[in-house]
């Protein structure tokens, strides 16, 4: 086995970063097709999530599968290689093993515990088969990590542990009410009509929403989902389909709003939410200053009338202050720090120069970016809470609500971004402690099977060429006795075959067992070695094997 993983996720990269590097499925098909025309590479598959990007890959080198791994996920991605790399973990052979069943079992999730990952890593399987880039060790690992991820479930208190990123989010947004008691009569818009957004729609009708609108791209899934939405097996909610057109007018009805679509560019811009939202209350739709109402205001001094900001504001500019900065570009934030740079002495104690570092980074980021990376926790001057009359959940990556929207009163936001940095702080189940074990013996398990598959051609080519050196022999001794009676000639056969058996019955389970234990996958080469075996004659072995078990079970894989 060269199992080799190569990604990034929530843990190793900012989610500005993961947005930028969304895979649409056209994308991730020309990504696997590329991979295996790669000469390291001879099976290939993607597990592309909201918070995570991995190409799992058989490969024969582990440098040059790195590096070649490394250049088409760059290259597929739209982000340089130079700017990816500082995010990219690698992970190899055991390892690799071990990363995804720990991903199957929700341990790697931003949400701990989530069971969305096991229809995330079908689907992954299942785009590998369809395309024919998963082989047998592709097929075995992911079939088993469907199965580790299942049993950590069922034997485990996980579930308890966490939730799915719709539930989570949810949370978010009701903040210290519970869900059925903030859902309940409200009118909600779920836009996109994918497993996500189903979940969403099914979810919110299940806390006591009042309807459900579901818009889509498609209006027929849409109607499909609203059917079974108020169907009998259903939630019974009062639910209707709509297209994508619609949108602009159902937000301005809508309480909450739920948006998770493929789409490359933004679905919700700020302009449509101000106007979806305007009238509601005396500020619903104006922008919010980044400071407290309640904040004395500074003093003006020398210089300030040339600040790109208004320093007059209560409380002055702050980078702090995430409303503040929110969207901003490069351009108007280097003005600043240049600003900054230029301040006369009698600023330089005091005021927003005090940040220029910060204000350098910003701009730095949004150069990249292309905006300032929005921060969801509320800073100390945010200020009292706003009352949120449009509550937005955007689960999409790339991102489909502008995130400043996060400016406008009457607002409130909850994004992929806020969700991560919310999950860092939810507590860990006892349970957890228990899955981890699990992954580790099922690592441990299907190390040994892997290994020990790997010396079975080896074994199978030696049985063959002994039972080639009896057929010999035998023919050799019809020569030398062309009178031998049938009867004795099938005992002499069988006494040559028996002494031959029990000469290797001991070697050849010894070997198996050895080559199951880390660092056994140098037995077959020794046994190949000792017993001069063609190295052709295994491989025949091998694909011979390959094409019985394909033969056998046609639906072997499948997942």
């Amino acid at each position: 086995m060269s199992l080799l993983v190569v990604g990034l996720s929530h843990r190793s990269a900012p989610v500005s970063v993961l947005e930028r590097a969304a895979l649409p499925a056209d994308v991730q098909a020309k990504l696997l097709q590329d991979t295996l025309a790669a000469e390291p590479a001879a099976e290939a598959a993607v597990l592309a999530t909201c918070n995570r990007i991995e190409l799992y890959a058989d490969v024969d080198k582990f440098h040059a599968g790195v590096a070649e791994l490394s250049t088409l996920l760059a290259r597929h991605s739209g982000v340089s290689l130079e700017e990816l790399t500082p995010y990219l973990y690698v992970h190899y052979e055991d390892r690799a093993v071990h990363h995804l069943f720990s991903v199957a079992c929700g341990l790697d999730s931003m949400v701990v515990g989530e069971g969305q990952i096991l229809g995330q890593i079908k689907d992954a399987l299942a785009r590998a088969q369809d395309l024919h880039t998963a082989g047998k060790l592709l097929n075995d690992l992911f079939q088993q990590a469907l199965r580790v991820g299942k049993r950590a479930h069922s034997e485990t208190g996980i579930d308890r542990a966490g939730q799915s990123l719709v539930t989570f989010g949810l949370e978010q947004l009701a903040v210290r009410e519970p869900v059925e008691t903030w859902a309940k009569g409200k009118r909600a818009l779920v836009i996109g009509a994918g497993s996500m957004s189903s979940l969403a729609a099914a979810t919110l009708a299940r806390a006591g929403v009042e309807e459900v609108v579901v818009a889509n791209r498609t209006l027929d899934r849409a109607e499909r989902l609203a059917e079974i939405l108020r169907g009998p097996g259903g939630t019974g909610v009062s639910a209707r389909a709509v297209t994508m057109d619609a949108v602009a007018n159902e937000l301005t009805r809508a309480d909450v709003a739920v948006s998770c679509t493929g789409a490359t560019g933004l679905v919700l811009s700020a302009d449509a939410v101000t106007a979806a939202v305007a009238g509601r209350t005396p500020t619903a739709g104006s922008r919010v200053a980044g400071v407290a109402e309640q904040a004395a205001p500074r003093p003006a001094v020398a210089g300030d009338e040339d600040c790109p900001f208004d320093l007059s504001a209560p409380g002055g500019f702050s980078v702090a202050g995430e409303d503040a900065v929110a969207g901003m570009d490069a351009a108007t934030l280097e003005q600043h720090a240049a600003w900054v740079d230029n301040a006369p002495a009698e600023r330089r104690e005091s005021g927003p120069q005090a940040e220029a570092g910060a204000i350098a980074a910003l701009a730095t980021a949004a150069g990249v970016a292309g905006r300032v990376p929005e921060l969801r926790r509320p800073s100390p001057s945010a200020g009292r809470a706003r009352t949120a009359v449009l509550a937005l959940l955007d689960l999409a990556m790339p991102r489909d609500v502008d995130a400043a929207v996060h400016r406008i009163d009457g607002v409130r936001l909850v994004d992929i971004e806020s969700l991560a940095e919310a999950s860092a702080d939810a507590p860990m189940a006892d349970d957890v402690e228990r899955v981890r074990g699990i992954v580790s013996d099922e690592v441990a398990a299907f190390g040994a099977a892997q290994r020990a598959a790997h010396i079975t051609p080896t074994v199978v080519a030696l049985r063959t060429m002994a039972a080639d050196v009896v057929a010999g022999e035998m023919a050799r001794l019809e020569g030398r006795l062309p009178g031998l009676a049938d009867k004795q000639r099938a005992e002499i056969t069988q006494t040559v075959r028996r002494v031959v058996d029990k000469l290797l019955h001991a070697p050849t389970v010894r070997v198996k067992q050895l080559a199951s234990e880390p660092g056994g996958a140098g037995y077959a080469d020794a046994l190949r070695t000792l017993f001069d075996l063609d190295p052709q004659t295994v491989a025949a072995v091998s694909r011979a094997d390959h094409l019985n078990n394909e033969n056998d079970d046609p639906n072997r894989g499948r997942a």
